[in-house]
């Protein structure tokens, strides 16, 4: 993937990425700031076009966004004239408006807000709401569409430890019960181990790549307090960290 460069030029930001996802399957990308992990993301939700290669989800090739791709971003992107409610409705009506009656877009909307336990503040503006339940809302809107994939750009990184944590323990009950694919994007390695089937690791900027690969292999459903005395949780957890200083030559025994 590369860009124009103001005063002639392209800069490559990612190049020779391949990667093939299951269904039902959850992915986090880990990697320095800069090493291309929004682009990637934008790129599957068809918000960029690639310069070289294709995207192909369900065997269709991604031209542009559409409603089988939901993502959800690290600013909740709320619209502030409008409420809770509003803000997924609208969302809802513009997918389902041809299917669905009027009735069944306020139920649907209605739903998407009880499934991350906001049913009690539908009626509330965004700047009447603490930042953890903006972005409780704004994953309602992703999910009230019912995405074949659900794609993430760090929406817990601007939120307190304690909030995170709770949204984490959230999110990992609403992809059980969604059954959509995730792509999430993170720089936090115990949220990626904690979340993720895989954590595929990119490299450096620019022109970034894969360059592994972490398959992990702890039951679901997971629980933080017990992967903590884990010995596996600590062996990836040592194998993210090898990794994520081994691309920027620092040695571990040095930090």
């Amino acid at each position: 993937m590369e860009f124009p460069v103001k005063g002639g030029g392209r800069f490559r930001a990612l190049d020779s990425i391949s990667l093939e996802l299951g269904r039902n399957e959850f992915i986090c990308l880990i990697g320095h700031s800069g090493c291309g992990k929004s682009t990637l993301l934008n790129l599957i939700a068809g918000l960029f076009k690639p310069t070289s290669g294709c995207i192909v989800c369900e065997e269709k090739p991604v031209r542009g966004p559409g409603p089988d791709r939901a993502l959800v971003f690290q600013s909740h992107a709320l619209l502030p004239w409008m409420t809770c409610y509003e803000n997924v409705h609208l969302a809802v009506k513009q997918v389902f408006k041809r299917t669905f009656s009027r009735a069944e877009v306020k139920a649907k909307t209605e739903q998407a807000l009880r499934l991350v336990r906001l049913e009690h503040a539908m009626d509330k503006y965004p700047f009447e709401i603490s930042g953890g339940m903006k972005q409780r809302v704004g994953l309602a809107r992703a999910l009230a569409v019912e995405p074949r994939v659900l794609l993430l750009d760090e929406p817990f990184g601007a939120l307190d430890a304690l909030t995170r944590a709770s949204l984490q323990d959230e999110l990992i009950q609403l992809v059980e019960s969604i059954h959509s694919t995730v792509i999430m994007v993170t720089h936090d390695i115990d949220e990626a181990i904690l979340l993720g089937d895989r954590v595929v690791m990119m490299t450096n900027g620019p022109a970034a790549r894969i360059g592994e690969i972490l398959d992990i292999g702890l039951p679901r459903p997971r629980d933080r307090v017990a992967l903590a005395a884990d010995p596996r949780y600590a062996a990836y957890r040592q194998h993210l960290l090898k990794f994520l200083y081994r691309i920027q030559g620092i040695a571990l025994d040095r930090i």
